[in-house]
């Protein structure tokens, strides 16, 4: 099927507005919308109107059988032809209208027409300007909501930068106090691990320095050889007031601490001078600050550690006071060794190394009235002082029984009635061996005390076995047993108190071997110098150095009656007793 064509001579304005009413008239035909039909025929008219000016030009008009208008404008003065193609809802069928149809009246109806698509035009530009205000007023609220979204998430972000800087310091506090606290728990642990008063006050400078002060001085109210002359003003003022003092160029403004002018002694740094106690001042702590200032949160914990330093100080202060009791009251208890012939005794104390070093245990070795020489070695339950008071009324009244005449059982059983009488609820252990010169039988008796020693003139080594009575004050009523053992002249008898050979990894069986052990290892010239071979036995014996209980040795060696006696020339007392 030959597409329908035709090709038109414009050669005039009226040829031009001819053709221009016709391809009007077609389009509306063919239902091309107006707002396309009224771009179209503007262009056209645009176009034919530069066809005219340039003389003349041809227009071809072609309906595609697809639906579609095609519009060529060519002339020989036009540089290029311009073209166009309009789909028309309405195909365009038979052959097309010549302009020289369209008359004058022709004319005046498309004119009338063009109003209409105008009219049409501007009703759309009218909804579209509507739309438009419509979309800008949209745009308008979208953007004020959009501005107000920024200024939340600005104002959140702030806040948040906020709480981010909040919660860093407030982590930085809590570390700066946790820090402070594990410093002020490790201080006190270390002051309160002492009872040594110079130990003390030469650990607080090394704990201070250099982290919480650049100086530490210590001065003790107590300490006449460090009066106050020469001392800060703060120093002295901290003494007489109680009150803790800062010295400064400018105001310290410092948690629970007076301020006062710069010191002259130290006019470029801070000094914080604190008192040294809870109760009553012993001294001040005067702290030369380690930079320009001391922080608030650092001058509490300082105020506590100044505390705390000055109770400890007291603390070892009064336990020096009860040390230097317990050790006069315990040398008063231990009184010289006899010199009597056919025996050499020999001693050895020690006190735990734990405590007041005072405790129960006793030795003791005096003459009867029948020449024979009761040797004893005892121990009283607990430690400190009402122990030790309680060892010599035993041992008095130990003396004044066998004054008597009383035999070791005898004394043990009389001592054991005492104790229940007097002192209910308080135990101990005794054994008591009689020596008499002349004869090689040696009585003894125990009430719950471990085992004697015997090494022979040989070197051979035994333990008596026979079963001790039960310790004296145990609430019930006994009566002790005697034995007798042939002891010739040059056997030892060791005697002890259980701080020998217990200790808290073995039992006290393992410590008697032990002490067997030692004994047999003594050398030949050992067992006639009962003093060496005193010393040599605490060696093994105390390899660890460290005893939670009381330790005494009391060694006794027969000899012939002819022979003197090796204690004879030493008074016992000052080689008896040996320190931790």
């Amino acid at each position: 099927m030959t597409a329908p064509s035709d090709t038109w001579t414009i050669a005039s304005a009226a040829d031009a507005a001819r053709a221009r009413a016709l391809l009007a008239r077609l389009t509306a035909d063919a239902g091309v919308p107006a707002l396309e039909r009224a771009r179209f025929l503007t262009a056209l008219g645009a176009r034919l109107r530069h066809g005219l000016a340039e003389g003349g030009a041809e227009l071809r008009v072609t309906a595609d059988p697809g639906g579609c208008l095609h519009v060529a404008l060519h002339g020989p003065a036009l540089t290029e032809p311009w073209q166009r193609a309009l789909v028309c809802p309405s195909p365009v069928t038979g052959p097309l209208p010549r302009p020289a149809a369209v008359d004058d009246i022709g004319l005046a109806e498309a004119l009338l027409a063009a109003d209409e698509d105008t009219t049409a035009v501007l009703t759309g530009l009218d909804e579209t300007e509507e739309l438009v205000e419509f979309h800008r007023e949209e745009l308008h609220q979208t953007n004020q909501g959009v501005l107000a979204l920024h200024a939340e998430l600005e104002a959140a972000a702030l806040a948040q930068r906020e709480l981010l800087d909040a919660e860093r310091t407030a982590r930085a506090e809590a570390e700066n106090a946790r820090r402070l606290l594990t410093f002020l728990a490790n201080a006190s642990a270390v002051l309160n691990a002492s009872l040594d008063h110079e130990d003390i006050l030469r650990r607080i400078p090394e704990l201070l320095v250099p982290e919480y002060a650049a100086n530490v001085d210590v001065w003790l109210l107590e300490d006449e050889g460090a009066p106050a002359d020469g001392r800060p003003a703060a120093t002295v003022a901290a003494a007489r007031t109680g009150r803790p003092q800062y010295a400064g160029p400018h105001p310290g403004e410092l948690p629970g601490v007076d301020d006062l002018p710069a010191s002259v002694l130290s006019p470029d740094r801070p000094l914080l001078c604190l008192p040294l106690g809870a109760r009553t001042v012993q001294g001040v702590l005067t702290l030369t600050a380690p930079g320009d200032r001391f922080a608030p949160d650092t001058t509490v914990m300082l105020l506590e550690v100044a505390r705390r330093a000055g109770i400890a100080l007291d603390n070892a202060r009064r336990y020096e006071q009860h040390r230097d009791v317990a050790e006069a009251l315990q040398r008063a208890q231990l009184t010289d060794l006899p010199s009597t012939p056919g025996l050499a005794l020999a001693a050895r104390y020690l006190p735990a190394t734990h405590g007041l070093n005072i405790g129960g245990d006793w030795y003791d070795a005096f003459p009867q009235p029948d020449g024979s020489v009761l040797a004893v070695i005892g121990d009283v339950t607990g430690h400190g002082l009402r122990a030790a008071v309680i060892m010599g009324q035993l041992r008095t009244a130990l003396r004044a029984y066998a004054v008597e005449g009383n035999g070791p059982a005898g004394i043990l059983t009389l001592l054991h009635r005492m104790l229940l009488h007097q002192q209910p609820e308080l135990y101990a252990t005794c054994a008591i061996t009689r020596f008499t010169p002349g004869t090689p039988e040696v009585v003894w008796a125990a009430a719950g005390h471990p085992p004697p020693v015997i090494r022979g003139p040989g070197g051979e080594v035994r333990v008596l076995e026979a079963k001790p009575g039960i310790m004296l004050g145990v609430p019930v009523p006994y009566e002790y047993e005697e034995h007798t053992v042939e002891l010739p002249a040059g056997s030892t008898i060791a005697l002890y108190t259980d701080g020998l050979v217990e200790r808290r990894s073995a039992g006290i069986d393992a410590g008697i071997d032990r002490l067997a052990r030692a004994m047999e290892a003594l050398d030949g010239t050992e067992p006639a110098d009962l003093e060496a071979a005193a010393d040599s036995l605490l060696k093994p014996m105390l390899h660890d150095a460290e005893h939670d209980d009381d330790i005494c040795l009391l060694l006794c060696r027969t000899t012939e009656p002819t022979e003197p006696a090796e204690t004879a020339e030493a008074p016992a007392g000052a080689a008896r007793t040996t320190g931790s």
